[in-house]
C-alpha cells in the first residue's frame, strides 16, 4: 500500500459559505471542474444535517446536470417526507452564478436496536492481502493535480489491474477542512469511481463519463480503507453502465450504480 499521502480535504469553505475546491477535488476530465465523488459526499452531508442523527442515508440519487466549478458551489437541502420510520430528502447544488448543477434525492431510515437477526454471510476482500499499483484512470485531460493525486490505491494480490472489471482498496481525503466526515460522506468519493475503476479502454481511446449515480447503502461502513468491486458495461449506442458492491474490512456495506456516456477522444 501506498505511504500516506499529505492531508488536504476536498473542499473549503469561503466567507460566504460556498464550497470552493481544492486540489483533491479536480476531477480527470476538465481542469477547472470537480470529480463528482467528493460532491456527492457534500450532497450526502447536506442531506444528513437535514434529517438528523436518528435516521441512516440508505439510498443517494444524484443528476448530473452540469459540470461542477472548483471555483465554489453552494449546496441546499429540504425535507420532502419524515415520519417516523423514514425521512425523505431533495439535494440541489448550484454554483456561483446560481446555474442548477446536479439535483439529488435521499432515503433515510430509522435506526433500531433488533439484536441478532439472520443475514447472508458474506465475506469482504482482504485488506491483508493486498499490492501497490497505480491509480486506476492513468491518463487525465490536464496536467495538474487532482483527484488520483491523493487517493491511496491498494490491489487485491493477483488481481485485475488492466482493463476490465476489478475490485480497489481506497483511503480518500477529508471531505471539508476542519470536519470528520461521516461514514457515508466517506464511502461517497469511491461510489463514484465504479467508471473509472472497471473502464474496458483507457481514456485516451473512450472517454466515459457518468451522467448519475445512485448508491445504496444497507450498513454504515466503519474502517477509513473502503474497497469496490465493479464492472462496466459499453455499448456502440454510446451508453453504457456501471455496476459495483462497495466493502470496509467487515464486509459488504452497499452498491453503486452509474449510466455511462461514451465519447471518442478528440
Amino acid at each position: 500500500m501506498q505511504p500516506d499521502l499529505k492531508e488536504q480535504a476536498y473542499f473549503h469553505t469561503s466567507t460566504d459559505g460556498a464550497f470552493v475546491g481544492n486540489d483533491p477535488v479536480r476531477g480527470p476530465w476538465s481542469a477547472d471542474h470537480c470529480h463528482a465523488g467528493p460532491v456527492t459526499g457534500l450532497i450526502a452531508r447536506a442531506a444528513e444535517t437535514e434529517v438528523g442523527p436518528e435516521k441512516m442515508l440508505t439510498r443517494l440519487t444524484v443528476d448530473l446536470l452540469r459540470p461542477l466549478p472548483l471555483a465554489g458551489l453552494r449546496v441546499a437541502a429540504e425535507t420532502t417526507r419524515h415520519t417516523r420510520t423514514l425521512a425523505t430528502t431533495r439535494v440541489t447544488v448550484h454554483d456561483l452564478d446560481d446555474t442548477l448543477c446536479a439535483t439529488a434525492t435521499t432515503m433515510h431510515l430509522v435506526r433500531k436496536e433488533l439484536g441478532n437477526v439472520p443475514n447472508a454471510s458474506l465475506n469482504s476482500l482482504d485488506l491483508n492481502n493486498v499490492v501497490d499499483g497505480p491509480f486506476p484512470i492513468r491518463q487525465m485531460r490536464h496536467d495538474l493535480p487532482g483527484f488520483a493525486h491523493f487517493t491511496e490505491v491498494a490491489y487485491p494480490a493477483g488481481g485485475n489491474q488492466g482493463p476490465g472489471p476489478k475490485a480497489i482498496w481506497m483511503r480518500t481525503p477529508a471531505l471539508l477542512e476542519g470536519e470528520t466526515p461521516s461514514p457515508i460522506q466517506a464511502l461517497c468519493p469511491l461510489a463514484d469511481c465504479g467508471n473509472g475503476i472497471s473502464w474496458n479502454a483507457p481514456p485516451t481511446e473512450m472517454g466515459f463519463m457518468n451522467t448519475d449515480l445512485t448508491v445504496h447503502i444497507h450498513r454504515e461502513p466503519v474502517s477509513e480503507w473502503l474497497a469496490s468491486d465493479s464492472v462496466s458495461h459499453w455499448h456502440s449506442s454510446g451508453i453504457g453502465m456501471s455496476q459495483s458492491v462497495l466493502y470496509d474490512t467487515e464486509g459488504p456495506v452497499g452498491t453503486a450504480l452509474q449510466t455511462l456516456v461514451l465519447f471518442p477522444p478528440g
